[in-house]
């Protein structure tokens, strides 16, 4: 069987402008002067092993850069390295056991220090360390060994054979950390390491000059930065917090910055926004899906810090009637249209692309408020005392619901409440700051880590265009917990025997074919299981000004993964 890295879906582009062309890449490094960048999540951290919000992966990729990542065609392409290991060049076993890379020579990291193979086996040290927490720890699924085989060469041994190993070292949540920066901040010690994580030393185009957490970080082009005449910008100003609505107006109506992030606004007011003449926007459809998650575990604040989201079970979120009934009650065609209008589809999946991975055995496209009340009623849920919620056995169908910050997502939340309310579930809204609610900070109990909700709403991605390691947040262990300092990605502690059992078969299985229909599978336990309530796949939408040339919008990967190659458009 011979293994190639293959695109496992096509990326639906979605571009409303076409982009300019010219060659901005003559000259010396610097050359352009300073660029702006405004994410109205700010990030609060520049290590991705420490955080699961998509703002700080993609800050951290300015500077930390992995062994290969995919392109805005969702094609995997080297990095760091030369080329992309297979069976057929002999950089993957042929028993699909290991596989081993061969690093670029003279990669140097920003402090002029050689990049080497111990760099990239200190990082999965680093990662897989049990007293640690690693946000990105399901990239390293299977891993029994990373070997440094000399000072270019580096050997990944699996537990068993695995058809797509590229989870480890590829795409932006997965960079390379400096060995020699990060020695002391190994386990326990991670995240107290605040020099590092705000600071990292990296190979990448840029490299920070001073970090705010939650407001702004200053960069500089990396004088050691691997090619010639990049970046063409001398500095970035990389600006978080505000709204979408300020940092679409700061691109696209006052030219006040270069690059607006995650536009999450109604279709008219982007096109508003657009009559302004100073910028453009650009989407792209990839696996984003807005989306519920439901607790499993008990988050009452009746319980203790350490409890809280870690006791199962919750008092009525495992009942199917319950979860079944809150997505009937779900306008979802009302959702994408007064959210997102053609950067927005009606889905009933967690994983809705590429294409091979969506699956098509649920439909959820039409409300049914009937129908949802009469399931709850069927199974015993009754108002008992006329206060507008469900009760059963003393229990009240009474939640909290929160999300981040965001005009699209409040909403939601208000008219989700309003359908709720009339199957008799009651919702107390909460929405928290974004670049808080996305942050890593395990002292901070407003986390979506954390989880100190009944329902949650958000939206997020995975690199690439293959779901293993997206799907293993679904697994028992990858529960974010006081064990882990409240990182992992298994967000509603979903925990199913007969999931953990397909995922293991997914990750021996070959074959895009025969991949696709686990995935499948995977997708539709989870959603059926009532861990995940699906609303809307989204578009990826931002915009950069008419003067920044050299974007290429990615869903596949981090949104800043070429930014070495923007120039100003003259």
């Amino acid at each position: 069987m011979k293994l190639k890295p293959a695109l496992l879906g096509a990326a639906a582009s979605l571009a409303f402008v076409p982009m300019a062309m010219a060659d901005g890449h003559s000259g010396e490094r610097g050359r352009d002067g300073a660029v702006s960048i405004i994410y109205w999540q700010a990030p609060s951290i520049m290590n991705p092993f420490l955080s699961g919000g998509t703002k700080d992966v993609e800050a951290g990729s300015m500077v930390v850069e992995p062994l290969a990542r995919y392109s805005e065609t969702g094609e995997l392409v080297p990095w760091l390295v030369d080329e992309i290991p297979t069976t057929d060049n002999g950089g993957v076993s042929e028993d699909l056991t290991t596989i081993t890379w061969k690093i670029k020579p003279g990669i140097v990291w920003s402090d002029g220090t050689p990049f080497t193979s111990a760099d990239v086996k200190f990082t999965a040290d680093y990662c897989m360390n049990p007293e640690g927490g690693c946000a990105q720890i399901t990239k390293f699924e299977g891993v029994t060994n990373v070997e440094a085989i000399d000072d270019l060469t580096v050997k990944v041994t699996f537990d068993k054979p695995t058809p797509f190993p590229y989870g480890p070292f590829v795409g932006g949540e997965s960079p390379i950390l400096q060995a020699a920066q990060f020695a002391d901040c190994t386990g326990a010690a991670a995240s107290s390491c605040s020099e590092q994580n705000f600071n990292p030393i990296g190979t990448g185009p840029f490299k920070v000059v001073e970090f705010k957490p939650n407001d702004v970080i200053t960069m500089e082009a990396n004088e050691n930065y691997r090619e010639e005449g990049k970046p063409a910008f001398a500095t970035v100003t990389f600006k978080g917090g505000g709204d979408a609505t300020a940092a679409g107006r700061a691109v696209m109506e006052t030219g006040e910055f270069d690059y607006a992030w995650n536009l999450q606004l109604a279709p008219d007011v982007i096109a508003n926004m657009e009559k302004g003449g100073k910028g453009k926007p650009v989407a792209g459809f990839g696996p984003l899906v807005e989306r519920l998650m439901l607790n499993q575990t008990n988050p009452s604040p009746d319980l203790g810090p350490e409890e809280r989201s870690v006791i199962r079970p919750h008092p009525f979120l495992g009942d199917p009637a319950v979860y079944k009934a809150m997505s009937m009650a779900i306008d979802r065609p009302l959702l994408v249209e007064i959210g997102y209008g053609k950067a927005g589809k009606v889905t009933c999946n967690w994983v809705p692309a590429p294409d091979a991975f969506n699956s098509t055995s649920m439909t959820c496209d039409k409300q049914d408020i009937a129908g949802a009340n009469k399931l709850l009623e069927d199974a015993g849920w009754v108002d008992s005392n006329g206060d507008g919620s469900r009760d059963k056995d003393g229990v009240e169908l009474s939640l909290l619901y929160q999300s981040s910050t965001n005009a699209v997502r409040q909403d939601f939340q208000a008219l989700i409440k309003q359908w709720w309310s009339e199957i008799g579930i009651t919702a107390e809204l909460r929405n928290v700051d974004s670049s808080v609610f996305f942050g890593g900070d395990a002292a901070s109990p407003d986390t979506f880590q954390k989880f100190y909700a009944d329902v949650e709403m958000y939206a997020n991605t995975f690199n690439g265009t293959d779901p293993q390691s997206y799907l293993a947040n679904g697994l028992c262990d990858k529960a974010p917990s006081p064990a882990t300092q409240w990182q992992g990605e298994n967000i509603t502690r979903f925990c199913n025997e007969e999931y953990d059992a397909l995922h293991k078969k997914l990750s021996n299985t070959a074959g895009l074919e025969a991949r696709a229909e686990i995935g499948k599978q995977l997708n539709d336990l989870i959603v059926q299981e009532g861990a995940i309530i699906p609303l809307v796949h989204r578009g990826r939408l931002s915009a950069h000004a008419n003067s920044l040339g050299g974007v290429k919008l990615n869903v596949w990967d981090s949104e800043l993964w070429n930014v070495a190659d923007w120039y100003r458009v003259k």
